[in-house]
C-alpha cells in the first residue's frame, strides 16, 4: 500500500467558531465545511488552502475541553514563499509565537513556531 496525498491533520479545539476564525481569517485557509458526527457531542469542520476544496485540517469540538497547552497535535506545518514577510503579517495580527528567533537549518531552511487559538504549535517552513 503506497500513501498517495497528505489527507488533513485533526486538531482537537474547544471553540469550533473561534479556531475556524484563527485559521480562515488570520493564516488565509478556505472554509469547506461543518459536518455533524455521528457522536452529537462531536462537531467538525474542515478548512483548505485556497481554490483547492482539499481539507488540509480537521477541526474537532467537543472531545476533551481540557487540551494540554500543545494542543492533540504537536505541530501542524505549512510552507511559505517568504518567512520574513510571514511573521511581520502574523504580528501585525497580534500572533504569539513560541520561538524567538526564526532556526535556519544547516541545509538553509528556515522554520519558527507560533501558537494558535487553542495553544496547538504551527510552524512556518521556507525551504
Amino acid at each position: 500500500m503506497a500513501l498517495k496525498k497528505f489527507e488533513h491533520v485533526g486538531l482537537q479545539v474547544k471553540d469550533l467558531e473561534a479556531s475556524i476564525q484563527f485559521y480562515t481569517e488570520v493564516l488565509g485557509l478556505e472554509f469547506i465545511e461543518k459536518q455533524d458526527h455521528v457522536d452529537p457531542s462531536l462537531k467538525l469542520a474542515f478548512l483548505g488552502l485556497k481554490d483547492t476544496k482539499e481539507p488540509i485540517i480537521e477541526l474537532i469540538s467537543g472531545y476533551n475541553p481540557n487540551l494540554p497547552t500543545e494542543g492533540k497535535v504537536h505541530h501542524i506545518a505549512f510552507t511559505v514563499d517568504n518567512i520574513d514577510e510571514e511573521i511581520a503579517r502574523l504580528k501585525e495580527l497580534n500572533v504569539t509565537f513560541i520561538d524567538e528567533a526564526v532556526t535556519t537549518l544547516p541545509s538553509g531552511a528556515k522554520y519558527i513556531f507560533f501558537n494558535g487559538p487553542d495553544g496547538e504549535w504551527i510552524e512556518l517552513f521556507q525551504s
